[in-house]
């Protein structure tokens, strides 16, 4: 099958399928990245979240907290208070873990070129831990993702191990990431606006040159320039220390069935 045939055919199939996430929709504060994604030939997205608090209630075997074999004590993609933490705790009966989840979101592209673009989108706008994952079956993956997250145990055996005053402070810290998580999602959708649409001048010309053999395309007086580029803001800075300045790209081969 056409390498682009084969690509309509996952997308239609991936955007017809029910949502199957707890919510069962998308989020709101990131619907329109995702419907102007999927409006595009070369993406599709297959999941998202725009990012939340959570309480978990794990077992009681030191193993950690696998959220699909827990209980959500909690969940809110709004900033929460310290009243909702302390009546969700009482709940507790294992290992309870307070998280702070930003923004993720898995892009299909139907060029390796597409997904470089859109990795260059995600850098700027400051999801530094994006990367491009390439299956055996030419299945090329973006993930946008960064690394503000935050998790930390509260109660072990049902037993609250911290203070409330520890818990007011948690929340504070929780919630000035989500009003910065926010701001991120917020620039990811310009930058990637602007990113479309360079794409588009860039094509339109690049077809009227083949049309017209005797069209010679001008030099750039500046090429060091960079028109209509997302530049990030100076004051945008990750609140963690990064291990690699330089995120790069991940390259992986999925499973021969995937």
């Amino acid at each position: 099958m056409d390498r682009s045939a084969e690509f309509r055919r996952w997308k239609a199939q991936c955007l017809s399928k029910a949502d199957l996430s707890r919510k069962g929709s998308v989020d709101e504060d990131v619907v329109e990245i995702v419907q102007l994604l999927n409006a595009q030939e070369q993406f599709f997205t297959t999941s998202s979240c725009a990012g939340r608090i959570l309480l978990l209630d794990g077992g009681i075997n030191g193993l950690g907290v696998q959220k699909q074999n827990c209980c959500w004590l909690l969940v809110t993609h709004i900033p929460c208070i310290k009243d909702d933490v302390m009546v969700a705790l009482k709940k507790a009966n294992g290992d309870a873990v307070f998280k702070f989840e930003p923004f993720v979101l898995h892009v299909q592209c139907q060029q390796l070129q597409d997904a470089q673009m859109l990795h260059s989108v995600a850098i700027d706008s400051g999801f530094r831990n994006s990367g491009i994952t390439v299956g055996k079956r030419g299945k090329t993956m973006l993930a946008v993702r960064s690394t503000h997250g935050l998790e930390v145990p509260l109660s072990h055996k049902g037993k609250l191990m911290v203070t409330e005053e520890y818990i007011d402070f948690l929340l504070n810290i929780a919630n000035q990431k989500m009003e910065e998580n926010k701001k991120r999602i917020e620039r990811f959708y310009n930058c990637l606006q602007l990113a479309l649409e360079r794409e588009k001048i860039t094509n339109s010309h690049t077809q009227k040159e083949k049309n017209n053999p005797f069209c010679t395309p001008k030099k750039k007086r500046h090429p060091e320039k960079t028109h209509g580029k997302c530049i990030p803001e100076e004051n945008d800075k990750e609140p963690e220390n990064d291990d690699d300045n330089d995120p790069g790209i991940n390259a992986a081969i999925f499973p021969k069935d995937y």
